[in-house]
């Protein structure tokens, strides 16, 4: 089952002078049960706006959504009561302890106190849960807010950037959190522009620009939908000699600061070989250029800022 299921959805905004904006141009998307989906895409290009159309916090101007089985605008209250969420900054009292914050917010969905120790436990607060949250540092604060989220034992969880502002600890405390909950059964959907962290993380990931996905899928095909060339990257003891080699052998190189990137598939790379042993000149790291999440969407969205400057 999808537990989110969009459809041609639009939301507009009116800008100056009356012109109308779409943050959401017709977006299609699909998430399925279980697992961690990332939600990607440049500032601007509608995740956020997605985000607040899924939770009510926006109306979208056209379009079809669907949260947990339930067609919204119509059945967003019976969906919200099984979804957590952390969109844009959470809103905590500062003077108040972890666990008074938490109190709080189950007394207004009628949630025993017994929950709330869970969820402390959970995020790993229950030890600092009685002091005040402006003594926090920002990756408590960012724990907080996710045990807010957990306080309804959701079947969805979603995340808008989680790990902003956070150093490296934090980034690494947040992500073994959404592992371990992914791990429970739960969806997470997870909106970041930290994408080394979704390329860990995720099971399936989607690519927004300028209100539309480009790319969705497992991070393994939507990582093979690039259509790049497949390159070698080679080690070996003189670069400028074995530029020059592959380049009379008919083979594209280029050298980089510790090795070359050859324009040749792994499956030729042979030939590769064969041409540097000709002129004795020995190979040390022979392997086919991965590609990273990152560099497939620095081509998408950046080929697309480039289309419309």
């Amino acid at each position: 089952m999808d537990v989110i299921e969009i459809e041609r959805l639009t939301k507009e905004y009116r800008g100056r002078g009356g012109r109308r904006i779409a943050a959401l141009d017709g977006l299609d998307l699909s998430v399925p049960e279980a697992g961690v989906f990332g939600f990607l895409g440049p500032n601007g290009s509608g995740k956020t706006t997605t985000i607040r159309c899924l939770l009510g916090l926006a109306r979208p101007t056209r379009g079809c959504v669907r949260l947990l089985g339930r067609s919204l605008p119509h059945g967003i209250r019976d969906a919200v009561r099984h979804v957590g969420s952390i969109v844009e900054t959470p809103a905590l009292f500062p003077t108040m302890t972890g666990r008074e914050n938490l109190v709080l917010l189950a007394a207004i969905e009628r949630i025993g106190a017994r929950r709330v120790d869970e969820v402390l436990g959970v995020v790993g607060l229950d030890a600092r849960a009685g002091d005040i949250v402006k003594k926090y540092s920002l990756g408590m604060r960012q724990r907080l807010a996710l045990a807010a989220a957990l306080l309804k034992d959701p079947a969805l969880l979603i995340l808008d950037e989680p790990a902003n502002g956070l150093d490296p600890a934090g980034i690494h405390q947040v992500r073994a959190l959404i592992a371990q909950l992914a791990s429970e059964g739960r969806t997470v959907f997870l909106s970041s522009h930290i994408l080394s962290e979704i390329e860990h993380i995720c099971d399936r990931v989607a690519i927004l620009n300028h209100g539309r996905c480009v790319a969705s899928g497992t991070v393994h095909d939507v990582l093979r939908s690039t259509g790049a060339q497949p390159r070698m990257l080679v080690q070996v003891d003189d670069l400028d000699a074995a530029v020059a080699t592959l380049r009379r052998a008919g083979i594209g190189a280029e050298r980089r600061a510790h090795d070359l990137r050859v324009a040749i598939a792994p499956r030729d790379a042979e030939r590769v070989t064969r041409a540097l042993a000709q002129e004795r000149q020995w190979i040390t790291g022979l392997r086919p250029e991965e590609h990273s999440l990152e560099d497939l969407f620095l081509e998408i969205t950046g080929a697309s800022e480039e289309l419309c400057a």
